[in-house]
């Protein structure tokens, strides 16, 4: 049963690749990883422009730098936390440990849900800042990156959300006290030997002191007869 822990199948069982890539977590991990490259990416390649009174790049939403390095930087570190938790999944049932695997579940379920938090305060920030930004020819021309990024950020928080949701019913899962019976009780000694009914048979045997009749004359010795 320790095997089975954590919707993962018995440890040291082969990975079906394919299975894996159906599985709606690696889908989400995948989406998420996606979301956060276009993110970080439309901020880094368009995010900064100079206004006509200074050749200086600052930052679209409306110059507040703080925006874009908050962009850059929950999008470049969900990404690598996907590419992470990624390759973990892929090794997780060689864990054999319930121990170990309830640590990385708790930790995938710990910071998806701190990441869905910081991408919705990233979708607010960015989306207030954007509507703050005074119209100008720099904001025009990078205007579809600064769109992009505040949508995929929103996009994100559904994404993040949903590794949270299977983050958590996988670590309900794995505390099912049946599947802790392994690491609670010893094994029992006894196991694989056959054991009696328990009762003892009130009957016993005894063999009769003479099971046979003793002759006592010598052999070939006949009694004569009076």
């Amino acid at each position: 049963m320790e095997g089975a822990s954590f919707g993962a199948g018995r440890a040291g069982g082969a990975l079906d690749p394919l299975e894996f890539l159906r599985r709606p977590q690696t889908l989400l991990r995948l989406v998420s990883a996606i979301f956060s490259i276009i993110v970080f990416g439309s901020i880094i390649n368009e995010g900064y422009v100079n206004t006509e009174k200074s050749p200086i790049l600052r930052c679209i939403y409306n110059g507040h730098e703080g925006a874009c390095n908050y962009g850059v930087a929950i999008g470049l570190i969900a990404f690598l936390a996907c590419c992470l938790f990624l390759v973990v999944d892929l090794h997780f049932q060689q864990i054999s440990s319930v121990k170990d695997r309830k640590r990385v579940v708790l930790l995938d379920l710990g910071f998806s849900g701190f990441w869905s938090f910081f991408w919705f305060v990233g979708f607010c920030f960015l989306a207030n800042q954007w509507q703050r930004t005074p119209p100008s020819k720099g904001a025009t021309q990078g205007g579809d990156a600064a769109r992009a990024a505040i949508a995929f950020s929103f996009f994100s928080i559904i994404s993040w959300v949903g590794l949270t949701v299977k983050a958590l019913q996988r670590y309900r899962l794995g505390t099912d006290m049946s599947l802790f019976a392994t690491d609670q009780f010893p094994p029992d000694p006894n196991a694989g030997y056959p054991t009696g009914s328990g009762v003892e048979s009130t009957e016993t045997y005894q063999s009769p002191p003479f099971t046979e009749t003793l002759n006592t004359s010598p052999k070939g010795y006949q009694v004569p007869a009076y």
